[in-house]
């Protein structure tokens, strides 16, 4: 049984303030950068080692979620992430293209000029 925090809203409801304010945060963008292949991903693994906490990516994985920007498919015990390119390509042309080719500048590493 889906919680109602686990509940993503219909593309028709989400708002471009609720993307905005989700890619904000720079690892929810990485995040979004590493679904922009448009491959199914698992909630665990390597590709996720950002340096937090499991239940911090938990936290940033749910914001994205009830924003709107991806969904979770669970099959069995596994939980893949997905982001829903289409529908939001279709909703807001150019956005995620926009977010997926910006550079995010490390910590400790120079602004561009």
């Amino acid at each position: 049984m889906a919680r109602d925090d686990d509940v993503m809203p219909d593309i028709a409801d989400v708002t471009m303030v609720d993307v905005l304010r989700a890619v904000a945060d720079p690892i929810r963008l990485r995040i979004v950068q590493t679904l922009a292949d448009g491959l199914p991903h698992g909630k665990c693994g390597t590709h996720w080692d950002f340096g937090v906490h499991k239940s911090t990516m938990t936290h940033h994985f749910r914001i994205l979620r009830q924003a709107g920007l991806t969904r979770t498919v669970v099959a069995g015990r596994t939980h893949t992430i997905e982001l829903r390119r289409a529908e939001l390509d279709t909703r807001f042309p150019g956005l995620i293209d926009a977010l997926t080719t910006t550079a995010v500048p490390r910590r400790g590493s120079a602004r561009p000029a």
